[in-house]
């Protein structure tokens, strides 16, 4: 039970990386022919995680109406319970692509009567050039049944899990090994890392993949630019990997510096007799790994994490001081729930910085002549906080499928009222970060406008989000975004409509070109323009019409980002800066698609 029971607590510590989907898998060593040592469960139902462990708790029921000791005899339970055994996997998924049934979820399953050749996997990744890999799949002589990144991981991964196969196979036969004593040579000697670093060699993308191998062995492997995130913990009796390393703290009890990163480019792998490794398979590029996961996608209970998204809403205050014209008489500052809350504590310390300068001059200029009324007014001073918007539905509206959205966004905050001195206050609420801006028009603002503030000022801790994620994140069209949106509006409004020509031109003319050539052209929308100018069209185009208060959006600019972040430099939804080429292939193909009116993913 204690492997289950961990798998448990990391899949719901971890249920902010995929409400859409869970599955979980267990591997059981060393069963007799004919009994089944792969056993699989997955939902993606209302409350996956605890449909798949209720599936899984069902088949311990029985037993315990029966005779409860059965169940502390491993022996028993190994050969009676599908997901009595030594090896786990788990994965949630969060429907950004895809049809949300059950087949989109993991993990993924390549069976075969050799233990050696079956292979499970699961992973958080989105790869570039599909196409690609889906070619050299075919020219390997398959025939794929889907044409998607997990398929063709699991198809690319298991091509060489045979070829390495048989290459031990051939070996042990042509030395005179008994046909029936070569699967158990072959579990102890296959080349695990060999096997990813020839699958993964033409990868593309942002990964962290997990598989299981039917023998017992298993392995997890990170991309070469650390885009997405691994950490992993071993001791005496077990081995863990995460996406996040506070959940390993948490359920395993460690200490944080107990819970190493998977290295880019590295694959940890574990073999069946407890013995593991990391072995680089990649060679390590510049490491770029993904800022939103700081910003935004990671649980905030990581001690770096934390500090980060703290330091992120301190570093927006000299930002907040010009947008309120320095009234922090009348200003009142709240954030919007949940994932804000941290840069919230920065930001509230930054403007308590700037308080305690403002009343160290106050205390100056009255040169030691003040009363003790005076004296008390000017010490108690301090920003006035409010706990403004609640909010009520537990969902991420950006990536919640399309048809549901618009009828969501309008239910997921509601106010506290009385907190606002009507038509005097200014009302500052910090945000996560700003992708389509549906939620603040349709919901955020209005409610806002309730209140009766005189103006509202939008603080985004992350700078615009102006081209496609293709990464992980997989925010895909560019006509979602509202930076996007803005820029578009401020070249019409301009006379810079030429531009719009221009780009397109230049991406048809780089379409059928390798991704190696391909340059971001994209980033000639956004020149013409500072990013103040941006910020304040996003204003313009968020604002209902039916509201009474000003509204002024400010972003975190991107120098700030990387002061805040400074091992997570990856920033290509706000600058263009891919890591990969083929994420120049994405921007380019996602522009095309906006400017021919197709609505759909980029790659």
């Amino acid at each position: 039970m204690y492997g289950l029971n961990k798998l448990y607590l990391l899949m719901e510590k971890q249920h902010n990386r995929g409400q859409d989907g869970a599955g979980a898998v267990c591997v059981k060593f060393d069963m007799h022919p004919g009994k089944q040592y792969i056993n699989r469960v997955r939902s993606n139902h209302a409350t996956p995680i605890k449909d798949v462990f209720q599936q899984i708790r069902a088949n311990y029921e029985k037993y315990e109406d029966l005779n409860p000791e059965l169940l502390k005899d491993p022996v028993f339970a190994k050969e009676n319970l599908p997901f009595a055994g030594e090896l786990y996997l788990g994965h949630l998924r969060y429907g950004t692509f895809g049809k949300n049934n059950i087949d989109y979820v993991h993990p993924v399953m390549r069976v075969n009567n050799w233990r050696s050749r079956n292979l499970v996997m699961a992973g958080n990744f989105n790869l570039t050039n599909v196409d690609e890999l889906f070619q050299g799949l075919i020219d390997y002589g398959q025939h794929p049944k889907d044409f998607s990144d997990t398929v063709t991981i699991l198809e690319m991964v298991g091509l060489f899990l045979d070829e390495e196969n048989q290459r031990l196979f051939r070996n042990f036969k042509n030395n005179g090994v008994q046909n029936k004593d070569i699967s158990q040579l072959i579990s102890s000697e296959i080349n695990i890392a060999k096997i990813i670093q020839e699958s993964s060699k033409n990868w593309d993308g942002g990964y962290a993949v997990a598989g299981l191998i039917g023998h017992g062995d298993a392995f997890v492997a990170r991309d070469p630019w650390g885009i997405r995130p691994a950490s992993w913990y071993a001791n005496n009796e077990m081995i863990v990997v995460a996406s996040e390393r506070a959940v390993i703290q948490t359920v395993m009890n460690v200490p944080a510096e107990n819970v190493k990163e998977l290295q880019p480019g590295s694959a940890l792998v574990i073999k069946k007799d407890g013995t593991y490794e990391e072995k680089m398979i990649r060679v390590p590029q510049e490491r770029k790994s993904c800022s939103f996961e700081r910003i935004y996608f990671s649980r905030g209970s990581d001690q770096d994490i934390y500090r980060e998204r703290k330091k992120l809403g301190e570093n927006l205050v000299p930002s907040i001081l010009k947008a309120i014209d320095y009234d922090f008489d009348n200003s009142v500052f709240s954030y919007i729930p949940n994932t804000a809350e941290s840069a919230f504590y920065g930001m509230i310390k930054g403007l308590d910085l700037y308080v305690s300068e403002r009343k160290k001059e106050q205390i100056r200029q009255k040169n030691g002549k003040m009363t003790d009324k005076e004296l008390v007014e000017i010490l108690h001073f301090s920003p006035r906080v409010e706990k403004i918007a609640i909010k009520d539905a537990k969902l991420r509206t950006f990536i919640t499928e399309d048809a549901a959205r618009d009828d969501m966004v309008a239910h997921v905050y509601d106010v506290t009222y009385g907190t606002v001195r009507k038509g005097t206050d200014n009302l500052v609420v910090i945000d996560d970060s700003i992708v389509r801006g549906t939620t603040l028009k349709q919901s955020i603002l209005k409610i806002l406008d309730r209140l009766g503030p005189k103006k509202i000022v939008i603080v985004s801790s992350a700078p615009q989000i102006r081209y496609p994620d293709c990464y992980g994140i997989d925010m895909a069209k560019l006509g979602d975004f509202i930076a996007f949106e803005a820029a578009i509006h401020l070249l019409k409004e301009t006379g810079q409509q030429k531009i719009l020509a221009e780009v397109y031109k230049k991406c048809k003319a780089q379409e059928n070109l390798p991704k190696e050539d391909i340059v971001n052209y994209v980033k000639g929308i956004y020149k013409p323009f500072t990013a103040e100018q941006i910020s304040k069209k996003i204003a313009d185009l968020l604002t209902p019409d039916d509201i009474k208060a000003e509204v002024n959006i400010v972003f975190q600019s991107i120098e700030d980002l990387h002061a805040a972040c400074p091992n997570d430099l990856g920033d290509w939804y706000f600058t263009g800066d891919y890591p990969t080429p083929g994420g120049n292939k994405v921007v380019n193909t996602a522009f095309i698609n906006y400017i021919e009116g197709k609505n759909q993913r980029a790659y």
